[in-house]
């Protein structure tokens, strides 16, 4: 797209990057509540942990070749050190990725509804709605799975490798699908995490608003949102690359395209995203391995 022309748009957003990197921690945070808020009544405690840990899921998806899954296993893992039997660790984050990704739908339809008031792009709105039907089934699978027994195998698997390897760990694991219906049965916190994780996602709207400004494009709040969730659904999409390297700033490049955005703002604007991934997910790698470390000694 042009080193110098991507370049020249990059440097144009200056202190603006310190404001991306301060609204992804907001993010973040804002996530880690949510995810709290699933854990059943009397875990108040484990507010800032959940913050915590939830820092850590986000360094390891965005910064590991772990397909953008890997940091929910460790998430778990990390969880039980702060005294979380492991079912219930391993049922928290489940149901967590559940809410994530229907709240993520939802933040993409609000985009596609905006994309048809704007009256924009007919080609680009049929490839959206493609994806947002194949996300769709795909929720509706894992949400079956966790509301109908689907991990019940999963239990019986674990408690069959306990015994096996004496790992008598696998056992405490071994209550899955029981924690699973514990946290659906608790509607109101399953209602308040969503409400949380659905206001996260657009968060992520101002990063887009106040880069582009600075690059010299002032788009309207509602095209920004338009960017943002349809440039995330991209990302989403492509969870089985690491990072979503390429796909995310190919994402960012054709949506851009709508708004008359030339190619190296949209591809700078993309290079700005990760900056807070590496800010912020660096000194949270090294968190983890803080983590690991105190264990095992």
């Amino acid at each position: 797209a042009g080193v110098a022309a991507v370049a020249e748009a990059f440097v144009a957003v200056g202190w603006g990057l310190a404001v991306v990197v301060l609204l992804r921690a907001v993010q973040i945070a804002g996530a880690g509540l949510g995810w709290w808020c699933v854990f059943p009544r009397g875990s108040a405690n484990l507010l800032a942990a959940c913050i915590n840990v939830r820092f850590v899921r986000e360094a390891i998806n965005t910064l590991l070749p772990v397909a953008q899954v890997g940091g929910e296993i460790v998430g778990a893992r990390l969880m039980t050190f702060h005294g979380v039997p492991g079912g219930l660790a391993g049922a928290s984050v489940l149901v967590d990725m559940l809410l994530q990704v229907a709240t993520h739908l939802a933040f993409a339809l609000v985009g596609v509804a905006l994309l048809v008031l704007l009256g924009k792009s007919a080609a680009l709105l049929t490839a959206i709605m493609i994806g947002v039907a194949a996300m769709a089934i795909g929720l509706s699978g894992f949400f079956a799975m966790q509301r109908f027994g689907g991990f019940k195998w999963i239990d019986r698997g674990l408690l069959k490798l306990a015994r096996i390897s004496g790992w008598s760990a696998l056992a405490d694991v071994a209550n899955l699908h029981d924690q699973l219906e514990r946290i659906h049965a608790d509607l109101p916190r399953m209602a308040a995490a969503s409400v949380v994780h659905l206001a996260v996602w657009f968060i992520g709207t101002l990063e887009v608003y106040v880069a582009l400004h600075l690059m010299g494009y002032p788009v309207s709040l509602e095209e920004a949102l338009v960017i943002e969730s349809l440039g995330q659904a991209v990302r989403a999409a492509a969870f089985l690359v690491p990072g979503a390297y390429g796909i995310q700033e190919g994402g960012f490049i054709a949506v851009c395209a709508v708004f008359a955005i030339p190619a190296p703002a949209a591809l700078a604007l993309s290079l700005v995203k990760r900056v807070p991934e590496f800010v912020l997910g660096l000194p949270y790698l090294a968190i983890w391995h803080a983590y690991e470390g105190h264990a095992l000694l």
